[in-house]
């Protein structure tokens, strides 16, 4: 970024490619330029490129390198994982159990399969951003289940939610279990195993790679059905021509990724509290939202009183961040998140979410504190 960008505080959004990943898919694009599936020196080249990047990927995760199929992003993984898991399920068991805060790339897919006939349970937070994991809603507790879809780590809150706890209920009950990773993996350790997951939903641009790249984690022996009829490259389950250039920049965005992922964490944690702490001395009645539940060490999402986080966005043109609400025909309506969590709908319109990254300074948490705090006064004085 140059001098006169804004500070990039919006990381949740998309990373920038690392210098890393950058020269790995530039050395993909000259060297490992043909068909894995060909037998020729070129292709055989492309081959061993897409097996590393493979076995790069299965290590962040703890994963076997068989069990890693590359796609062109989370929202082809979460779609291969749900539809391609009731597509084998069994007749009596077409039941979904998620939850009320999934991001639309899992919660369109299973209000389709609902709609469909489909009956689904979603679990739902406390105003922390912690699932219930009580009683399901309804009297009728659950159906019987054929997959739980619950992500890792909300987009917006940052919100860690307990999925190995729940993988271990919903597997015991004969439910396959699928997570969507996309806002965690890279930030904080994950383990498929440890998880106890068959499924797991890898993003390239959530973690310093590219775009239009992503995996899904198959644990060994889990029935799906491919979305996508071809070739049968990938065992058949994700047909096509492998995009080599992509996927090596996502193997090497991952084995950067686990070279520091405890100390990054933590630097980055250190700056979202002092973030939070300057924010906090500078506007009175700020909240921070899951304050008190497990978070990504790089999300802060507040909200501000008095007046909407969009109004705050555009009144700091210094600071580059988003505000998770949605906007329509000019009127903008609250986070779904944040009302599934309890927070009253004026409440929820102030939000404001800080993501930080790798590349995020002191001196840059100093500036922006002192940006959105001057954005929220307002120049005329006015809040709101």
């Amino acid at each position: 970024m140059t001098p006169s960008s804004p500070l990039y505080l919006d990381h949740n959004a998309t990373t920038p490619p690392a210098p890393e990943v950058v020269a790995a898919m530039r050395r993909a694009l000259e060297e490992a330029w043909g068909n894995p599936s060909s037998a020729h020196p070129a292709g055989r080249a492309a081959r061993r490129a897409v097996e590393q990047a493979t076995e790069q990927v299965a290590a962040l995760i703890g994963a076997h390198p068989d069990e890693i199929v590359f796609t062109s992003g989370g929202t082809e993984s979460n779609d291969l994982a749900i539809f391609g898991t009731l597509a084998v399920a069994p007749a009596d068991r077409r039941g979904i159990l998620t939850t009320a805060v999934e991001h639309p790339a899992v919660a369109l897919p299973v209000a389709a399969l609902e709609a469909q006939g489909h009956p689904v349970v979603r679990l739902a937070p406390d105003t922390e951003g912690a699932l219930l994991l009580g009683s399901p809603p309804g009297r009728g507790g659950l159906p019987p289940l054929a997959l739980a879809t619950v992500m890792l780590a909300n987009n917006e809150t940052g919100a860690i939610h307990p999925v190995a706890a729940l993988a271990e209920r919903a597997r015991a009950a004969g439910a396959v279990v699928h997570t969507d990773a996309a806002q965690a993996v890279g930030k904080i350790p994950v383990d498929v195993d440890a998880l106890g997951v068959d499924l797991l939903t890898v993003v390239g641009h959530k973690l310093y790679g590219p775009k239009g790249v992503g995996a899904l984690y198959v644990r060994r022996g889990t029935a799906l059905r491919p979305r996508l009829l071809g070739g049968g490259q990938q065992r058949g389950l994700r047909p096509g021509t492998e995009a080599v250039p992509s996927i090596v920049g996502l193997g090497a965005a991952c084995e950067r990724a686990g070279a520091d992922l405890q100390a990054e964490g933590a630097r980055q944690a250190s700056l979202r509290d002092e973030l939070a702490g300057r924010l906090r001395e500078a506007v009175p009645g700020l909240v921070v939202t899951a304050e008190r539940a497990p978070r990504l060490p790089n999300t802060l999402h507040v909200r501000f009183p008095g007046v909407t986080g969009a109004t705050i966005l555009a009144r700091c043109g210094s600071v580059a961040a988003s505000t998770g609400s949605a906007c329509h025909d000019g009127i903008e309506q609250p986070s779904q998140v944040l009302l599934a969590m309890g927070i009253a709908p004026g409440d929820a319109l102030g939000a404001v979410r800080l993501s930080l990254g790798r590349s995020t300074t002191a001196s840059e948490v100093v500036a922006a504190a002192a940006a959105l705090a001057a954005a929220w006064s307002g120049d005329d004085g006015r809040k709101g």
